[in-house]
């Protein structure tokens, strides 16, 4: 069977709740999470060790929040005050984890879901999403990645070309992989609200609200965006429902035309705007 899991964020003792409410077997199930595995949670370091030790039973995908790990594990970004990576940083096995987190993916396809993150700007296919996010994840698995960090971070440019080249387009593609959330027509993206579909900015829609998206006909599953809340769609999935905030740690069953929410209540981690 197949689940499609949204944020965990270092709650570990909420996925555990799940994989038993699910009666997870590695040799029967396949588990997909849809990114930010760690941090703002309490117990990240257990929550890498857990995925990892899955082995082939699990696929992650890489959010906003496991990159910032990889940044500040390097120190080339500073931890915020309500990081709890500690525990991962000074772990006896930090290296094999954070050589682990390298190899995981931004985009996959499979079951018939685009998984991302965030989001898909207008201007992108499935075939241009995996072939984007094959570049970042290249990159991630390569030495450069360490002269790439400092460069990561900034939200331009904000709007697409096929000419993008270097830092520019990596940083691009990373952004809407695992920050996206608005953006207008021309695909052209706003970073500051974070508020639910209804609190767009003027002139922005919801990425996947885009008229003419070329992404349209392919159903896509993301998390990222917790104030969205779940979305269950034939077509769209959004499953991050704010575990860290107290909400609930969410995985959708999709196994051919069946689907099955299963969810369980989490506690509050961290205070909404902490």
């Amino acid at each position: 069977m197949n689940y499609l899991i949204g944020d965990v964020q270092g709650c570990c003792d909420a996925l555990e709740r799940l994989l038993a409410e699910i009666d997870f077997s590695p040799s029967r199930d396949q588990l997909y999470l849809l990114g930010d595995l760690v941090n703002r949670g309490p117990a990240s370091l257990a929550t890498l060790r857990r995925l990892q030790g899955m082995e082939g039973a699990a696929t992650c995908l890489l959010g906003n929040h496991d990159l910032h790990l990889l940044a500040v594990a390097a120190k080339t970004r500073k931890p915020h005050r309500s990081d709890t990576l500690h525990d991962i940083l000074e772990a006896p096995d930090r290296e094999a984890l954070l050589a682990w987190l390298r190899q995981q993916r931004l985009a996959v396809h499979a079951h018939g879901w685009l998984m991302v993150h965030a989001g898909v700007v207008p201007q992108w296919d499935l075939a241009q999403t995996l072939s984007l996010a094959a570049e970042v994840e290249a990159l991630l698995r390569s030495p450069a990645l360490g002269e790439f960090l400092p460069q990561m971070y900034g939200n331009e440019p904000a709007q697409w070309r096929d000419d993008l080249q270097g830092a520019p387009r990596l940083r691009f593609i990373i952004n809407v992989l695992t920050r996206l959330r608005f953006c207008d027509a021309q695909g052209q993206m706003d970073f500051h609200t974070k508020d639910g579909a209804a609190g767009a900015p003027a002139g922005f829609l919801p990425w996947f609200e885009v008229p003419g998206r070329r992404s349209a006909s392919t159903p896509i599953a993301f998390g990222h965006w917790s104030t969205l809340g779940l979305i269950n769609r034939p077509d769209l999935l959004a499953l991050d429902t704010g575990c860290i905030w107290g909400g609930q740690l969410s995985a959708m069953r999709v196994d051919g035309q069946r689907r099955e929410l299963i969810q369980v209540q989490c506690a509050q981690a961290q205070a909404p705007g902490a």
